[in-house]
């Protein structure tokens, strides 16, 4: 493992990797800065700052650049911003912001840049529902063909709306914005899902796999799994049936990754108060999985991230408990035919909520780009980085 340093301050974190052209990957985070005249003490952090900063094997670091700043971020430990590249020199970039009511009251904001990253348009917002509720837990994705799409969580129905009196579910919906910047409808993709646990899609050459975790009536929370297929969003349906059933979300959300068809698909599941992660290998693009393996060393608060590799097999990135509120961070390889290869540490964290949620990206020379929060004994928060290689 290879240590990195980024060029200036590392302040900040909840990272975001995206892979970006010529084998590179955008790194973006949130840094806090402290605003002249505002507040009292010299101390003072009034301002959050959504930065990004491009990432080569060959060259290392690139300059970091500003993409937006506010004093009405809304900042979470696991609902954090990202910047992804959806064409050549065609970025996006993804953040939340607070609402008049404060609280729970906060929505997704927007940007595009068509000069990787040196100048933003102005941010717009995706959901026009217009209710005091959260909306957030984004994944961002490019279409091929010059345009984007995203797909988040959406809390209107915590509130009354034209649709009839408060339902108290979150859904899942997305929303596909043109090569010439024009902005299709919303579209529901499932009615009822877990309240705060991450999304994340993965293209396949069938087309994009979305994967997220559900809530039925029985307040079972398995991974599911939505295609589009000719246009049209598949129903969800689980990627396996673990069945746990949990009154509450346990805001721990999968993670898929794909080469060509073969899709992997890693997550947190603890049904009968057993913690796992486990990974699952579809050779058609999500129409059908095999039996998942189990990823963990015994005690994992969960976290994953996941990347599918040109040999079939995937490298999962994970939480592993140590007690105490102390962790590890773990990586290992597992190969489609199910065997698992040897858990390595990438560092020594903390498994509490401040450490966020660790980041895995592919480099085009077959290491691995890594990037979490580090949390000081005192409270403050760092944004680290390392570069992995696995047998």
């Amino acid at each position: 493992m290879e240590t990195l340093q980024l060029p200036g301050p590392q302040d900040g974190g909840m990272p975001h990797l995206g892979t970006a052209a010529g084998g590179g990957v955008l790194l973006s985070w949130l840094a806090p800065e402290a605003v002249s005249g505002v507040g009292e003490g010299p101390g003072n952090r009034q301002e959050q700052v959504l930065k990004v900063v491009r990432y080569r094997a060959d060259e290392g670091f690139g300059v970091p650049s500003v993409v937006a700043r506010g004093s009405d971020f809304f900042v979470n430990w696991a609902d954090f911003p990202s910047v992804v590249e959806v064409g050549p020199g065609r970025w996006v970039a993804h953040w939340l912001q607070r609402g008049d009511q404060g609280g729970y009251d906060y929505g997704i904001r927007v940007a595009t840049s068509q000069d990787a990253g040196a100048t933003w348009s102005t941010p717009w917002t995706p959901h026009e529902d217009g209710t005091p509720t959260e909306h957030g837990f984004v994944t961002v994705w490019g279409d091929g063909e010059g345009g984007w799409e995203l797909v988040w969580l959406d809390g209107r129905r915590y509130a009354d709306g034209p649709d009839g009196p408060a339902t108290r579910e979150m859904t899942l919906r997305s929303r596909h914005v043109t090569a010439g910047d024009d902005r299709g409808p919303e579209t529901l993709l499932d009615p009822r899902t877990c309240d705060w646990c991450q999304t994340d899609v993965a293209v396949t050459r069938g087309g994009p796999v979305v994967v997220y975790r559900d809530r039925s009536e029985e307040e079972v929370r398995d991974i599911y799994l939505s295609r589009r297929v000719q246009g049209v969003w598949t129903e969800g349906l689980p990627v396996h049936e673990d069945g746990w059933v949990i009154e509450g979300c346990p805001v721990n959300g999968p993670a898929v990754d794909a080469v060509g068809d073969t899709l992997a698909v890693a997550w947190f599941t603890a049904p009968r108060e057993e913690p796992r992660v486990l990974l699952a290998f579809s050779p058609d693009g999500g129409e059908t999985f095999g039996g998942p393996v189990r990823v963990d060393d015994g005690r994992p608060t969960g976290r994953t991230d996941v990347v599918a590799t040109p040999d079939g097999s995937a490298v999962v990135l994970w939480l592993e408990d140590t007690g105490n509120g102390d962790g590890e961070l773990r990586i290992r390889r597992v190969h489609a035919g199910g065997s698992v290869g040897i858990s390595r540490t990438v560092t020594e964290t903390r498994s509490i909520r401040a450490s966020g949620f660790p980041q895995l990206a592919a480099l085009g020379d077959g290491s691995f780009l890594v990037a979490w929060t580090s949390v000081s004994p005192e409270g403050t928060t760092e944004l680290r980085t390392a570069r992995v290689e696995l047998p």
